[in-house]
């Protein structure tokens, strides 16, 4: 089946709150995505097999030139096919579209693979403070 991916796409609250609870291992919640997004976003990728929501990522601006990835989730389903280096190729070329110029991202160990060799981040030092 194809696969397809839209840039600020049309999207359900709660199919999106399954696709995100199920990726990032917590109860399903009552988002309301939509307003969310619109208000805190430069843009969301959507991806979409047969109708269905198999993937998203979040893009965030600070008003200039550093735009930010959030939320990168694929179905368990369709993980190991490009889903998400999808999703983050269309977000970075929106992004550089947007005039931004740096795209950052923050990721646990696990995923440097895919970020660093997938999708070409570069790794940097940063900082973290738990609150």
């Amino acid at each position: 089946m194809t696969i397809s991916y839209e840039w600020r796409g049309d999207l359900d609250d709660g199919a999106l709150d399954a696709l995100h609870a199920k990726g990032f291992g917590h109860p399903v919640a009552r988002t309301d995505w939509r307003a969310r997004l619109e208000r805190h976003s430069l843009g969301w990728v959507c991806a979409r097999e047969g109708g269905d929501l198999i993937g998203f990522v979040n893009v965030l601006r600070d008003g200039g030139v550093h735009a930010f990835l959030l939320d990168t989730v694929v179905a368990e389903r369709c993980r190991g096919r490009g889903v998400g280096s999808g999703l983050v190729a269309l977000a970075a070329q929106r992004a550089r579209a947007a005039e931004c110029a740096w795209l950052h991202v923050d990721f646990e160990d696990r995923l440097r693979s895919f970020y660093v060799d997938a999708c070409g981040f570069r790794e940097t030092a940063a900082g973290l403070i738990a609150l």
